[in-house]
């Protein structure tokens, strides 16, 4: 039995262990299975795979950066952004991929409709792979980083109306805290805009929903997250 997985801090209502399950389930696919492995800190990573047999792992929230260090090579791409959502086990060593890029491209692209100015909330692991996918699609963007654990303070109205995509890359409105959301000013928002938000769950964060309330155009993570996990089980199967 081949054992992949997911390492992250908070993992009970993770998408990757569903999907999986699922995949595994309607392929015929016996001789797999998908765990998620919370880790209270990344120096338990060691731990992890030296008692265990993995022959893939997914990474998610805290862990995209500070995982870097326990791998012996990492990809180009991955390398250039700093961050790894996927370990690939190929023989004694253990490299890291960064497939966020894929996946937020494909996802954002058909909606992007002439847009060209982003404003990213948020500079975590997730949000270095949007940087790199929004130089490779030729927007600009703008970095914008939390004050406190709710206010982005560096926000203009000006700011608002100069760029017309907005994409939030913290967990904010994560289920079940689905009340909190960036504190930007909604009300300059308005049917020019596109907002962004890589949480899937709930399907309609309050980010979105603010949005959607302005006329904006408006999508989740989760088509990220699934061309994503597609991408994992290729990595991990070529």
């Amino acid at each position: 039995m081949r054992t992949f997985g997911l390492i992250g801090k908070t993992l009970a209502h993770s998408f990757s262990e569903r999907y999986f399950r699922d995949k595994f389930h309607n392929e015929d696919i016996n001789d797999a299975e998908y765990k998620n492995f919370e880790l209270n800190n990344i120096s338990e990573f060691t731990d992890l795979i030296s008692k265990m047999k993995l022959s893939g792992l997914n990474v998610t929230i805290p862990y995209k950066e500070s995982v870097i260090p326990f791998l012996d090579e990492l990809t180009p791409q991955a390398e250039a952004i700093g961050a790894v959502n996927i370990i690939e086990f190929k023989g004694n060593k253990l490299i890291g991929h960064n497939t966020d890029t894929i996946g937020f491209s494909q996802s954002i692209h058909p909606i992007l409709n002439g847009r060209s100015k982003a404003l990213i909330l948020g500079n975590g692991g997730a949000s270095k792979a949007i940087q790199y996918a929004l130089k490779i699609l030729n927007i600009e963007y703008k970095i914008v980083s939390r004050k406190s654990s709710f206010d982005y303070l560096d926000i203009s109205i000006e700011s608002i109306g100069y760029h017309n995509i907005i994409i939030n890359t913290t967990p904010l409105g994560t289920y079940p805290k689905i009340a909190d959301s960036p504190q930007i000013p909604y009300k300059e928002l308005n049917e020019k805009h596109l907002l962004f938000d890589v949480i899937y769950n709930p399907p309609e964060s309050a980010f979105l929903r603010f949005g959607k309330a302005r006329n904006c155009s408006i999508k989740n993570g989760l088509e990220m997250l699934e061309i994503q996990a597609e991408s994992s089980w290729n990595i991990w199967n070529s």
